[in-house]
């Protein structure tokens, strides 16, 4: 694979949203050479912390990162290109004039490109205003469509109802996004909820994935794959947690949640005990420790070959999982490189939407 920031770009095929903190920079970290140019990951910023630049600098050679800094009030930290690294922007429809001068730069520093992200929730407006808004962006901006990637962000869909009241949305977008060249077009969503404390624990606890289920009800458009991980797409809403030892193990259609409250013994036990009864459950991949890094850590900690780690380390295991997996499940549909951009001739080649049956269990797993 050639280095996506090294002439011609691999192609993507997954762009994960995913927060700026250690766990899941750290997921994206332990990915190989192989891997890597098949994600396209967003991350979203909501504090520049002493390791953020470091660790975002040091990730592979082959990824990407687009960073979304909107989160940050507009200053030198909000400014990509003093990072001194590769780095795709994120750029919001309501910008200021300041930062959308300031994502151009950083653009032009790198990568000549930029992620254009449309909040379904937040952006509103009927197709000739936002035609408007995306104009003033690349006109501010100085690019083209050709250099942008759209990002349409549903945000939180946790329920069947989600799914329903996003489709028609999503659509309706999808159609006024063939007006323009841009060089890809995808949907991302949510679907963990925002606090895990009010779930059974000490039994693994199944979550419909139904990001998931949106997107394939709307594969016929041909958008692209994204998902906020193993995440709330609300950050904010997630508040610091109850700190149970905890898993989030993605399988095909579903999450099996691992929280474990058993009294007696070592905190190091007491997660031991948790992934033992991972292992050994259903969903637990035939690659075994194989499939990822997180797995193989997983697996270490079953086998008490380790500690229990941190929230920090379990958010980082059950990306690493998490990410594996979409990937296994786009990777067979068929999905081809390709480095037109997306218009209005139709979706682009490949994107049957089929989802990779590997074993999903829709009963309780231990």
């Amino acid at each position: 694979m050639v280095p996506a920031h090294g002439g011609r770009a691999a192609a993507a095929v997954y762009r994960p949203v995913l927060n700026g903190r250690r766990g899941e920079l750290e997921a994206l970290a332990h990915l190989d050479e192989v891997t890597a140019p098949l994600l396209a990951p967003v991350i979203d910023i909501h504090a520049v912390e002493p390791y953020t630049v470091d660790l975002v600098g040091r990730l592979p050679a082959g990824l990407l990162p687009s960073v979304d800094v909107s989160a940050l009030p507009d200053g030198p930290r909000s400014e990509l290109v003093r990072w001194g690294v590769p780095l795709v922007p994120v750029i919001g429809l309501a910008e200021s004039h300041r930062r959308l001068v300031a994502h151009g730069a950083a653009a032009r520093a790198h990568v000549q490109r930029a992620v254009l992200r449309l909040r379904t929730g937040q952006d509103r407006a009927g197709p000739d205003a936002t035609t408007g808004a995306v104009e003033r962006v690349w006109r501010l901006a100085r690019l083209v469509p050709e250099q942008c990637d759209l990002l349409i962000d549903a945000g939180d869909v946790c329920c069947p109802a989600d799914v329903r009241l996003a489709e028609p949305r999503i659509r309706r977008l999808a159609e006024w996004a063939r007006r323009h060249a841009w060089r890809s077009v995808t949907l991302v969503a949510g679907a963990m909820p925002p606090t895990l404390a009010r779930l059974p624990t000490d039994e693994p606890v199944r979550l419909d994935r139904f990001d998931w289920l949106l997107w394939q009800r709307l594969a016929d458009l041909g958008v692209g794959y994204g998902d906020y991980g193993v995440c709330c797409a609300v950050p904010d809403a997630e508040g610091p947690g109850d700190r149970l030892p905890t898993l989030r193990y993605t399988t095909d259609e579903a999450w099996w949640l691992y929280r474990w409250s058993r009294r007696g013994g070592r905190g190091d036990e007491r997660f031991a005990d948790l992934c033992r009864t991972l292992v050994a459950a259903p969903h637990w991949p035939v690659a075994g420790a194989g499939f990822s890094w997180g797995d193989h850590e997983i697996l270490r900690r079953a086998r008490r070959g380790a500690g229990a780690g941190s929230t920090a380390n379990w958010i980082a295991w059950s990306t690493s999982h998490h990410l594996a997996h979409v990937l296994a499940a786009l990777l067979p549909a068929g999905r081809e490189q390709h480095d037109e951009p997306w218009h209005a001739d139709g979706p682009e080649r490949g994107r049957s939407g089929r989802p990779h049956r590997g074993g999903e269990t829709h009963r309780r797993a231990g």
